[in-house]
């Protein structure tokens, strides 16, 4: 019985998550989160959380481009049954949960907007590979070709922090 408490009680978690955060999230930002940087649940009851969550039409995918970048966001069902059962919640794990989105949340749409990554070419070049993503289509896909392995890896390091930036570098300098 107190395992079946526990799953309803993360169930909810997960979706109040959801309702803070305002926006779609990854199944990756998710379990980040609630389980990797906070310790609201248990990594792998996270998962199986999620995919329950999926299951009960809960949340929903919203874009699934590939499993890797897909995006849930919770539906109408999901949103009265946090509504009727959010107290369930312990109350120190609510101030928590919306302390650390109010905090952390515009990180995480970063993340989850920003994607970028590099292969080796035959002739030893790299090539680089960066993307930003909104709802609906990518807002911004660069790729190109640099000359080695490191100057490869310190771009795709920075692209996260560096995104907002080039796009309004961009979009300023061919719409002017």
């Amino acid at each position: 019985m107190m395992r079946q408490t526990e799953n309803s009680i993360n169930k909810l978690i997960i979706l109040f998550v959801f309702d803070k955060m305002e926006s779609a999230l990854s199944e990756r930002t998710i379990v980040d989160m609630c389980s990797t940087t906070n310790e609201w649940m248990g990594y792998m009851d996270c998962v199986n959380i999620i995919h329950k969550l999926i299951d009960d039409n809960f949340i929903f995918a919203v874009s699934d481009d590939d499993e890797d970048n897909t995006l849930y966001s919770i539906t109408p069902d999901g949103r009265e049954t946090l509504a009727n059962f959010y107290i369930n919640i312990p109350k120190s794990v609510r101030e928590e949960i919306s302390k650390f989105v109010k905090s952390n949340s515009g990180k995480y749409k970063n993340r989850q907007e920003c994607r970028a990554d590099y292969y080796k070419n035959k002739d030893g070049t790299y090539t680089v590979y960066l993307k930003i993503l909104a709802a609906v289509q990518p807002m911004l896909e660069l790729k190109f070709v640099v000359p080695d392995k490191k100057t490869a890896n310190t771009i795709y390091k920075k692209w996260e922090e560096k995104a907002a930036n080039v796009y309004t570098a961009v979009y300023e300098n061919l719409c002017d």
